[in-house]
């Protein structure tokens, strides 16, 4: 046997093949899509030494079960506080493991978070769209959705070191969120913007890979809505007609005319979409500068992470990117 083959037992809403998306590619209308949570993501891998690029299954609140019905393949879960079943054991959220022939694992969401994600040891065969497996919400392009009776064959897989990846506190939901204000904060009232930074929004349960709409107070702009389309960023914070803010997520559209009152720092938006509906949030503003020294202490906070996941893998004696 050269491959692993799992079969799909059951597969919740939004489940799919993910990787670290297509970007480049906004200008001819093609979302970058990818991982919600890419720091998450790329925990997952590194813990089973994969290159970075490695596709995964990105596997939402409604859960996935897997039986591996031939060969044996290395796994890791990161991301939430969801619970692991394999092979009858509870395990933590953040771990490795190997499942074998016969073996079930299961998924499901526990205390914390909205997303997680299971990377394999090995080459997930999925189909590739514009040069990447990652699924694109909308269309179902990309590696795609997963579904019950589906297999899911891994080339060339390779066992892995039981243990755990240590679970950092950025990883956790955060619940004040850094934002910079614009680019049309023009098109609101004063009243609007203050209402906009000091209100207690709620996620609500209209949300997906492109978006969430968030309840609270109407915070309509105050110009006619005739703006010209132009492209939009992932954390944008789009307000349409009937005030309603919404912040814009991984499968967002790449341009649109509604005012974006207010745009999330990158290096927040893994622990956003880690909130789950009904969750409360507060948009904290940042200039510019301070957006930047707080984009620089993340990725040094994401580097030493990833070293230390590194280290583990290395005592495990395992070889990164074979």
């Amino acid at each position: 046997m050269t491959g692993a083959v799992l079969s799909v037992i059951f597969a919740g809403p939004h489940v799919s093949v993910q990787d670290r998306g297509r970007p480049g590619l906004m200008r001819f209308g093609v979302p970058q899509s990818g991982a919600m949570d890419r720091a998450a993501f790329a925990a997952a891998n590194t813990a089973l030494g994969n290159p970075p690029e490695t596709p995964g299954v990105e596997v939402s609140l409604g859960g996935l079960t897997l039986e591996c019905l031939a060969g044996e393949v290395g796994f890791a879960v990161a991301g939430g506080g969801f619970r692991v079943d394999h092979a009858g054991r509870r395990l933590g959220s953040w771990t490795v493991a190997t499942l074998r022939a016969g073996e079930r694992l299961v998924i499901r969401p526990g205390r914390w978070g909205s997303w997680c994600y299971l990377a394999l040891a090995g080459n997930l065969l999925a189909p590739r769209w514009l040069g990447s497996q990652a699924t694109h919400a909308l269309s179902g392009f990309g590696g795609g959705r997963l579904q019950a009776g589906q297999r899911l064959t891994i080339a060339e897989p390779r066992e892995a070191a039981a243990g755990d990846i240590p679970c950092p506190v950025f990883a956790r939901p955060r619940r004040c969120i850094h934002v910079t204000l614009g680019p049309q904060d023009r098109f609101f009232p004063a009243e609007a913007l203050k209402t906009f930074l000091s209100t207690s929004w709620r996620m609500t349960d209209a949300w997906d890979r492109m978006g969430v709409r968030l309840s609270g107070p109407a915070i309509a702009p105050s110009a006619a809505l005739d703006m010209p389309s132009e492209p939009i960023t992932r954390g944008a914070v789009q307000v349409a007609g009937d005030g309603v803010p919404t912040v814009l997520l991984a499968d967002h559209q790449t341009t649109g005319g509604y005012p974006k009152i207010a745009t999330v720092l990158d290096c927040d938006l893994d622990a956003f979409v880690q909130l789950r509906p009904h969750d409360e949030i507060e948009f904290r503003p940042v200039t510019t500068d301070q957006a930047i020294l707080r984009a620089r202490a993340a990725a040094a906070k994401a580097a030493l992470h990833k070293e230390g996941i590194e280290r583990r893998i290395a005592k495990a004696g395992i070889s990164l990117f074979p």
